[in-house]
C-alpha cells in the first residue's frame, strides 16, 4: 500500500528525493504578499562565492532553517533570503592561483581579461555552497538568489558611496593601514589574526650629535624599520631624558646620515624597554600620531611587497626579514646593537593568506563613522530597537562601537565594486571627482583628462548594506515597505564587528533618511525603530571537535558535514548540532551522538511501520480505515493512557514552542527526544498494543477504532513537531500517512502544533511518573530474580490510597467528567497494562506488604513478587555486596547534590524534588540489601 515504509531506514533514499521536490515545487517562495503583521524575514549570511560547508556553517544554517520552518508552520509569511558574497581578497587568490598553475599573472592578462577570467571561474565554480544548501533541503526562497556583484547591487553600492560622499561622510587620506603584502591590499582591523610568536626585542644606540661618545638609547622589535625614523620619543616626565629632550641624534644607517630630533611625547613609556621609543610615522599607527602631534616628516621605506625601496638607500631591494638582518649586522659592526633577547610578541597576520601584516602609511578611502553614523548604531541596541541574544554580545557590541575609528574601504584589488571616483590629471589639481555614472570632466578645474580610482571597495561595505539593496533600494520598493527590517539575523559570533555592526551602521543612515535623522526628537526615535536592518540578532558559538578543541586544517581535525551526512543522514547531523545549541556555549561535535540521533530517527521510522502494520490490518477486517482519519478534528481520549500522552503531548508541544521563540535549540530538540522516544515509543505504544487486537464484536472493533484513530492523531501531530529540526524523516513519513493524498503538498506547509494547556493535566501526570518507577522496578526485580522473559510473575500490590493532588482536577474520560482518582484507585485502572509491560499477574493489598522480599517505589507503592529462588549464599552475599556498594555510590552523590546550596539554588524544582525522591528510596534499599546481607 502507498504508506508502507521499507522495513530499514536508509536517509540517502529519501534526502535527494524531497530536496529536489521543495525546490521544484518552489515550496518555500514567496511572492510579495500586502504589509501585514505576520511577515517573517531572515537573511541568510551570504556566504563566500568560493566556500564550502563546513560545520559553522552547517550549524548555522540548521539553526536558521529550525526557525525558518517553525515560523513558516505557525502560519507567519515566510522569506528566508539566499545569496552569496563576491569575496574580493579570497576569491582573486583562488583565480590567480588557477593562473600560477598555467605559468601566468594577473598582471600580464590586465585588468579587464582578469576580470573576465574572474566571471568565468564564478560560473564554473563559484556558488558550490548554495548547491550543497539545496541538497541539504535548506528552505530558502530560490528564486530570490542573489550575488553581491549582480546589476542592481552594484548600482545600489555606488549609489551608497557616492550619497555618503555628497554628505560629507567618505574622504580620501593618508593613514597607517594594516597592509599584505601577499595581497597586495589594504586590509580592515578585523581581518588581522593576531598569534603569539618568540621574537626578539633589540636594544640599540643612536649617536647624540656634538657630544662624544654620548648615546640615548632605544628598544625596537622591528630595526629594518629605523631607516624611516624621524624622531625619538621620550615621556616628558622621564627624570632620565628631560636634559636631552630638543637635541639631536644620528641616523647612522642612512645614506648619507641622516639627523633626527629628540623629542618629548605622553606616549613613551617609562616602564618599557630603555623608556625611549624610536618614532617611525609611515610604518606604525601610534608613531604616525606622534609625527602629527609634532609636524614629523613621513619616511615610508616599503613597497607594496614589503621589500626595502628606494628610501632605505643601500638596503633597497631587500626583502623586509632579509633586511632586518642585514641591519642587525650592520648596527654590529658598528658597536651600536646593545643587545637581543628573546620577546613574546603578538604577531598581526592576515587572516587570509597568513601573512605577516605591514603597517604601513598609504592613501585610502573611508567612512566617517565617528560620530553620527555610529551614534544611531549605538542607541539602536540601547533602545532595544535590535534585541541581541545571548545578552552578553549586546555588551561586547556596544563597547566596540562606542571605541570604533573611521572604516577604511578601500582595497587594492581588481575583483570587487570599483570605487565610483575620477582622478584628474591634471597636475595644477589632481583632485577627484566622485559620480554616479562616468563624468566628462573634471567638477574642481574643469579639465577632461580623467582616470577611475584603480582601488575596489571593501566587501564588507557592499555586504552591509544587503538588508536593504536586496529589497530594491535605492528605489522604493514594495518589498521594500513589506520585508524592511527583516526580523531576524542568525549568525556567529566571529562577524559581529566585520558584518553586523556595519549593517547596522548602514542600515540606521540610510533607511533612516540619512543626515535628517535627529536623535534628539522624541518623535524621530520610531524612526530610528523603522531604519534598523533587523529587530533581532542571535549570536550562535562555535563548533569544535569532540574534545573541545577548535577545527583547524593545521591539527587535521576538521569534520566535513557533507561526508558526515552522508553517513548519518542529514537529519541526525542537524538534531545532533540543535541539541547540542544552547546560547554561548560552544558544541563538541561527537560523532557517537549523531549516531545516536540516527537511532532515534529510526525509532520514529519503526513506529510509522508498527502504526502502519495496524492500521492496515484494522482496514482489511473493517474495523477502522485511513480515510476516517480528520488530522484537524479534536482527538477524543478513552483511556488514562490516552489522556496522559495527550498532556504530555501539549506540555511538550509548550515547551518546544518557547525554546525556539528562546533560541534554545538545544531544549527544543531534547524535549522532542524525549517525548518521542521515551513517552510516546516506549510507553504509549506499548501500552496501547493491548487495544490494537482486533476482535470479531463490533465492541471489540470499536476499540481498536478508536486507538487507532487517537493513535494517529498524536502520531501525525508529533510528525509535524519534529519537522523543524528532522525536516526530512517527517516528511516522507507524514505523506505516507496519509496514503499519497496529504492536506498539503508538504508537512512544510501544515501547521505547528500550538499547545493546549488545558488538556495538560499535572496530577495524571505525576501519577504516571509513579507508575513507570515501579514497571521499571519490577523489570529489575524479574532481571535480578533471573526470570524467564515470558514467565508469567504472580505480584502482591500496595498503593497508597491519597489523592497525590490537594485540589481535585477534573478531567475527560470517555466523555465523562471525572474527580481526581486517588493513587490506589488508578493503579487498579491501569493495571492491564502494568501487568502486560512486567509480565505478572497483580494482587493488590489493602495493608502494607509485610513480606520479607517487598521492594519499595517511593514512599506510595510496594510489591513483592511470589517466586522461589535457590540462592547459593556465597554468591548471594557477593551480589548482595556489589549491590551495597553501588547503591553505596549513588546516595553519596545523592547526598553531595541535595548539600550543594549553589546546585540547589539553580536547579529545577523537578530535579530536586527528584533527587529528594531519590533519598528516601535508597535509604530503603540500603537497609534492605543490609538485612538480607545480615541474614546470610
Amino acid at each position: 500500500m502507498p504508506h508502507e515504509l521499507p522495513k530499514a531506514y536508509d536517509p540517502s533514499a529519501i534526502e535527494e528525493k524531497w530536496a529536489k521536490f521543495w525546490e521544484e515545487e518552489k515550496l518555500f517562495s514567496l511572492p510579495t504578499p500586502e504589509l501585514s503583521k505576520d511577515v517573517f524575514t531572515l537573511l541568510l549570511p551570504p556566504p563566500n562565492v568560493t566556500g564550502r560547508l563546513h560545520m559553522g556553517h552547517m550549524l548555522n544554517q540548521t539553526e536558521m532553517d529550525i526557525i525558518i520552518r517553525w515560523h513558516r508552520m505557525r502560519g507567519d509569511k515566510t522569506l528566508w533570503l539566499p545569496g552569496t558574497d563576491h569575496a574580493g581578497i579570497a576569491t582573486q587568490m583562488m583565480v590567480e592561483r588557477q593562473l600560477a598553475s598555467e605559468g601566468k599573472k594577473r598582471t600580464e592578462l590586465g585588468r579587464e581579461k582578469f576580470i573576465e577570467r574572474v566571471w568565468e571561474w564564478k560560473h564554473h565554480y563559484g556558488g558550490a555552497i548554495l548547491g550543497q544548501m539545496k541538497r541539504l533541503g535548506a528552505s530558502v526562497d530560490w528564486s530570490r538568489e542573489y550575488f553581491t556583484m549582480d546589476d542592481n547591487l552594484s548600482r545600489a553600492v555606488r549609489e551608497a558611496f557616492v550619497r555618503l560622499h555628497e554628505k560629507g561622510k567618505v574622504y580620501r587620506g593618508k593613514y597607517i593601514v594594516n597592509w599584505c603584502p601577499r595581497c597586495v591590499t589594504a586590509i580592515s582591523d578585523l581581518e588581522v589574526v593576531h598569534e603569539e610568536t618568540q621574537g626578539k626585542l633589540y636594544t640599540v644606540k643612536y649617536p647624540i650629535v656634538g657630544e662624544q661618545n654620548a648615546y640615548i638609547t632605544v628598544a625596537t622589535t622591528r630595526p629594518e624599520t629605523m631607516l624611516g625614523d624621524v624622531a625619538i620619543a621620550v615621556n616628558p616626565k622621564d627624570q632620565r631624558y628631560q636634559h636631552l629632550i630638543g637635541k639631536i641624534v644620528l641616523l647612522t644607517l642612512s645614506t648619507p646620515e641622516r639627523e633626527i630630533p629628540i623629542v618629548a611625547d605622553d606616549w613613551a613609556n617609562p616602564e618599557f624597554g630603555t623608556g625611549a621609543v624610536k618614532v617611525t610615522p609611515a610604518h606604525d599607527p601610534n608613531d604616525f600620531e606622534i609625527g602629527k602631534r609634532h609636524q614629523l616628516p613621513e619616511v615610508n621605506v616599503m613597497d607594496e611587497h614589503a621589500r626595502m625601496n628606494a628610501a632605505s638607500g643601500k638596503y633597497a631591494g631587500l626583502d623586509r626579514f632579509a633586511a632586518r638582518k642585514q641591519v642587525l649586522e650592520d648596527l654590529e659592526k658598528s658597536g651600536l646593537l646593545v643587545s637581543e633577547k628573546d620577546h613574546t610578541l603578538a604577531i598581526g597576520k592576515c587572516d587570509r593568506c597568513k601573512t605577516e601584516v605591514e603597517p604601513r602609511l598609504s592613501e585610502q578611502w573611508f567612512v566617517k563613522v565617528e560620530g553620527e553614523i555610529a551614534r544611531r548604531a549605538i542607541e539602536a541596541v540601547k533602545r532595544g530597537h535590535i534585541q541581541i541574544t545571548p545578552e552578553n554580545y549586546k555588551t561586547i557590541y556596544l563597547n566596540w562601537m562606542e571605541n570604533i575609528h573611521d572604516w577604511c574601504i578601500s582595497r587594492q584589488l581588481w575583483w570587487g565594486h570599483r570605487i565610483p571616483a575620477w582622478h584628474c590629471q591634471n597636475d595644477a589639481c589632481r583632485k577627484a571627482t566622485v559620480a554616479r555614472e562616468t563624468p566628462q570632466k573634471c567638477v574642481h578645474c574643469g579639465g577632461v583628462k580623467l582616470e577611475q580610482d584603480t582601488d575596489v571597495l571593501d566587501t564588507w561595505f557592499s555586504s552591509g548594506l544587503l538588508p536593504f539593496t536586496v529589497f530594491g533600494w535605492p528605489d522604493k520598493t514594495k518589498d521594500s515597505e513589506v520585508f524592511y527590517p527583516t526580523t531576524l539575523l542568525i549568525t556567529g559570533f566571529d562577524i559581529l564587528f566585520f558584518w553586523v555592526a556595519r549593517m547596522i551602521m548602514l542600515g540606521c543612515w540610510f533607511m533612516g533618511d540619512e543626515d535628517k535623522l535627529d536623535l534628539g526628537i522624541p518623535a524621530h526615535d520610531t524612526k530610528l525603530a523603522q531604519s534598523v536592518p533587523f529587530k533581532n540578532v542571535y549570536i550562535h558559538a562555535l563548533v569544535r571537535d569532540a574534545d573541545r578543541q577548535k577545527m583547524s586544517k593545521t591539527k587535521g581535525n576538521v569534520l566535513d558535514p557533507i561526508e558526515i551526512t552522508e553517513r548519518f543522514g542529514t537529519d541526525a547531523v542537524r538534531f545532533t548540532l540543535a541539541s547540542m545549541a544552547g546560547p554561548g556555549t560552544d558544541i563538541a561535535f561527537n560523532e557517537e551522538r549523531t549516531n545516536g540521533y540516527r537511532a532515534f530517527a529510526n525509532k520514529i521510522w519503526n513506529a510509522a511501520r508498527f502504526i502502519f502494520m495496524n492500521v492496515d490490518r484494522a482496514q482489511q477486517s473493517g474495523a477502522w480505515s485511513l480515510a476516517q482519519f480528520d488530522w484537524k478534528a479534536a482527538p477524543q481520549t478513552k483511556t488514562l493512557e490516552d489522556h496522559w500522552i495527550l498532556s504530555r503531548f501539549n506540555a511538550t508541544a509548550g515547551d518546544v514552542n518557547k525554546a525556539l521563540e528562546d533560541y534554545r535549540f538545544d531544549d527544543a530538540a531534547n524535549r522532542i527526544y524525549q517525548f518521542f522516544w521515551g513517552e510516546f515509543c516506549d510507553w504509549y505504544i506499548e501500552i496501547v498494543k493491548l487495544r490494537l487486537n482486533i476482535g470479531e464484536s463490533v465492541e471489540e472493533k470499536q476499540k481498536t477504532a478508536e486507538a487507532l484513530s487517537f493513535l494517529m492523531h498524536v502520531f501525525e501531530s508529533s510528525l509535524r513537531l519534529l519537522s523543524p529540526i528532522m525536516p526530512f524523516l517527517s516528511e516522507e513519513i507524514w505523506q505516507s500517512v496519509f496514503d499519497g493524498n496529504p492536506p498539503a503538498k508538504s508537512i512544510a506547509l501544515a501547521g505547528f502544533q500550538n499547545p493546549d494547556f488545558s488538556k495538560v493535566d499535572s496530577d495524571l501526570e505525576e501519577k504516571f511518573t509513579v507508575f513507570q518507577s515501579v514497571v521499571e522496578r519490577m523489570r529489575w526485580q524479574r532481571t535480578r530474580l533471573k526470570a524467564q522473559p515470558r514467565e508469567i510473575i504472580a505480584a502482591d500490590m500496595y498503593v497508597s490510597d491519597h489523592v497525590l493532588k490537594i485540589v481535585p482536577h477534573p478531567r475527560m474520560i470517555g466523555g465523562d467528567i471525572v474527580e481526581d482518582q486517588s493513587l490506589r484507585n488508578f493503579f487498579k485502572e491501569v493495571q492491564p497494562a502494568l501487568e502486560r509491560l512486567t509480565i505478572t499477574t497483580v494482587r493488590f493489598s489493602s495493608t502494607h506488604l509485610t513480606h520479607e522480599d517487598t521492594i519499595p517505589v517511593g514512599v506510595d507503592v510496594a510489591f513483592a513478587f511470589h517466586y522461589v529462588v535457590q540462592v547459593d549464599p556465597a554468591l548471594e552475599r557477593e551480589r548482595l555486596t556489589k549491590d551495597l556498594v553501588k547503591l553505596g555510590k549513588e546516595f553519596a552523590s545523592n547526598q553531595k547534590q541535595l548539600g550543594n546550596e549553589q546546585f540547589l539554588a539553580k536547579a529545577p524544582a523537578h530535579v530536586v524534588a527528584g533527587l529528594r525522591k531519590r533519598e528516601a528510596e535508597l535509604k530503603i534499599l540500603l537497609e534492605k540489601s543490609q538485612s538480607a546481607l545480615g541474614q546470610l
